[in-house]
């Protein structure tokens, strides 16, 4: 590791302390929630229900503990850095193995770097975990600009290719000449982007889900399988159901943004409708994140009061056909391109859209479970396919 002298630029350790007073105001405002009324008998169609948020938040108040979570995060290097005028706080875990492979992993909304706590440990010190120290990687996994501990953008311009230019000056601070990038929902399109600003450091692009879309040439819809023809229906139900969060948050996040920095319910309740549409579970995102997973989450947003900056983020967010087509048109990705598909992405990848934008697709697999949040879901899943994507590059 070779920092930059400049005191701009200097890497400085983090720790994560959040003073108890804001954790009692919390529970005070918790305690002092004024609930909404609702309309028995319609389950999560309208938004999380009534009797499942109030359990969850009486957990919240009365058994979570943040302490133990803040521990675990901490039990990691943190450190802090700026870069074009946005501080950035990033996770920097590094392999015992000598010659393991960089890899820079991005994540989406709403989330953070605890998404990969539980694979941080078998993706650093695989030997430690029963797998080989062929498959070891040095990590670094910073938190989005606005997000979370990088704390709120000032400006708006904070888009995927000002989010890659960043990376690539991060990982240029770290010393490392040669990576990996990793990313899912919005870091999918960070990470390909960075694969674009600097393809000679980018030696593989991998990702757990990929945003694709038809082109519009009735040709390339001809043989598609039962179950791309239902991955292509289920943009219908994206865009009529679920597309509601993007809507208002790229149109008008700051009128949410109130809501979101005052009251912590109401910014749970629209992380956690999230979580149940975008994860595979049944009843509830618990199922599939645990509570203290959710909770983590939701705790990083309300605890820096960076709800509102990571919902304006949507403002630079492209995720429709309109949006990607003008994006698409620019330049396809040049680096080696791994995929994984699992059945409760946000959106539901096929491989020929896929390869339209992606050339040199080279590593697709498809999973009978898990979602968005994979690295948290079905941690065994995306530390296999990230090894097994990156074995060809060592």
């Amino acid at each position: 590791m070779n920092p930059s002298l400049d005191e701009t630029k200097t890497l400085r350790p983090f720790r994560i302390d959040i003073p108890q007073a804001d954790l009692d105001d919390l529970r005070g405002r918790l305690a002092r929630t004024r609930w909404p009324d609702e309309v028995p008998g319609l389950g999560w169609s309208h938004g999380p229900p009534l009797g499942y948020l109030k359990e969850l938040v009486e957990y919240w108040r009365t058994a979570y503990d943040w302490r133990a979570q803040e521990a675990r995060l901490n039990a990691h290097p943190q450190f802090t850095t700026t870069i074009d005028g946005q501080d950035v706080h990033f996770l920097h875990v590094r392999s015992p193995e000598p010659h393991a492979v960089p890899l820079l992993i991005t994540h989406g909304w709403p989330s953070s770097p605890a998404e990969y706590l539980d694979v941080i440990g078998p993706l650093t010190n695989p030997r430690a975990h029963g797998a080989s120290s062929a498959d070891a990687f040095h990590l670094v996994i910073p938190s989005l600009p606005g997000f979370g501990l990088s704390g709120p953008t000032r400006e708006l311009g904070w888009g995927a290719t000002r989010i890659a230019r960043a990376w690539a000056e991060l990982m240029r601070r770290l010393g490392y000449e040669r990576y990996g990038a990793q990313g899912g929902d919005w870091g999918t399109w960070i990470s390909r982007e960075l694969s674009l600003v600097a393809p000679r450091q980018v030696i593989g692009l991998h990702t757990n889900g990929m945003i694709t879309f038809p082109s519009g040439d009735p040709a390339e819809l001809e043989g598609l399988s039962d179950v791309e023809q239902q991955r292509l229906g289920f943009m219908g139900h994206y865009m009529k159901e679920l597309y509601g969060y993007k809507l208002i948050q790229s149109s008008r996040p700051q009128a949410l943004g109130y809501s979101l920095a005052d009251s912590p319910v109401g910014q749970l309740a629209w992380f956690v409708g999230v979580f149940k549409e975008w994860t595979d579970c049944a009843h509830g995102p618990d199922e599939a994140m645990g509570r203290d997973g959710i909770l983590t989450q939701v705790m990083l947003y309300w605890l820096t009061n960076t709800a509102n900056s990571a919902a304006r983020s949507f403002v630079e967010t492209p995720d429709t056909h309109e949006e990607e087509g003008a994006k698409e048109g620019v330049v396809t990705a040049p680096v080696p391109t791994g995929v994984a598909v699992f059945p409760k992405d946000i959106l539901r990848p096929i491989r020929r859209f896929g390869e339209r934008i992606n050339p040199n697709l080279v590593h697709w697999a498809e999973y009978e479970r898990g979602g968005t949040f994979a690295a948290t879901e079905v941690p065994d899943l995306f530390i296999g396919d990230v090894r097994t994507f990156f074995r060809r590059f060592r």
